[in-house]
């Protein structure tokens, strides 16, 4: 592998370690809330992104690091950049019990952390 490349991976590896806030477990159990199913986009009325992106952020938490394959790779980034507009978008006043906030915790950021 070449210098950049590892660099890139770590970049990666950073940056979606910065993004999500959640460990495997709460985001796991979090992911089995009725609030957590009700907020996203869906397309055709299924699950929506975010929540579908949850499940595969829980097996790359639980994935050792030197097994993460390209497509890991890409969604950690999909994933940072998500979180990050995201959090720039935060409304005024409480966010507790918000769609922002559940939504964000999909993709394994708790802004109340």
């Amino acid at each position: 592998m070449s210098g950049k490349h590892d660099e890139e991976r770590q970049e990666t590896l950073d940056q979606f370690g910065e993004a999500v806030n959640m460990t495997a477990g709460e985001l796991e159990k979090w992911l089995k809330t009725d609030e957590s199913r009700e907020v996203g986009q869906k397309d055709g009325g299924g699950e929506s992104t975010g929540h579908a992106s949850g499940r595969r952020i829980v097996e790359l938490l639980r994935t050792r690091k030197a097994d993460l394959g390209d497509g890991d790779l890409a969604h950690m980034r999909k994933v940072s950049c998500y979180v990050r507009r995201h959090v720039e978008q935060r409304p005024e006043g409480d966010v507790t019990d918000t769609r922002w906030r559940y939504s964000l915790m999909n993709w394994g950021h708790d802004p109340g952390k």
